[in-house]
């Protein structure tokens, strides 16, 4: 009985520390200031998919030219992906669809880009797509930005 009650105890322990490292990468990575939530689909097909694969959730975070991609689940401190302001081109900006409205949040928009020759999507909410789209066109004198 106390071997049982002492290896919850220990699972228990361990789950709660699981938790808060998450929550603690968290602020670490937005202690800085400039993220939001964004989910990212790498290397999309030129026809499109709205089946909701392959769509993963994280957090953005605007660090000088460039947008650092954090997975949510993840205890790693280094962003997933990086992508440079001026390599960025926005292809175009659409709604979910289909399955998609079951794999992302609620109020997102999808941004499709092209990065250094990637066709990649973005999903936002609407304030976190005017905020970046406004940082694309922010960009210093002498780079160039497509924004569709």
């Amino acid at each position: 009985m106390v071997l049982a009650l002492t290896l919850v105890g220990s699972v228990v322990a361990l789950v709660a520390l699981g938790l808060f490292v998450f929550g603690l990468r968290r602020r670490v990575i937005q202690r800085s200031g400039g993220t939001f939530d964004c989910s990212l689909r790498w290397n999309v097909p030129e026809k499109g998919d709205t089946s909701g694969k392959g769509w993963g959730y994280g957090i953005a975070r605007y660090n000088g030219d460039r947008i650092e991609w954090f997975r949510v689940f993840s205890y790693a401190l280094r962003p997933r992906r990086t992508l440079e302001r001026s390599a960025i081109e926005v292809a175009g900006r659409r709604a979910p669809e289909g399955e998609e409205e079951l794999a992302l949040l609620s109020d997102a928009f999808i941004l499709t880009c092209v990065h250094r020759g990637t066709r990649l999507e973005l999903a936002m909410s609407e304030d976190a797509l005017t905020g970046f789209l406004a940082w694309l066109e922010a960009a210093p004198p002498g780079q160039r930005v497509n924004v569709a």
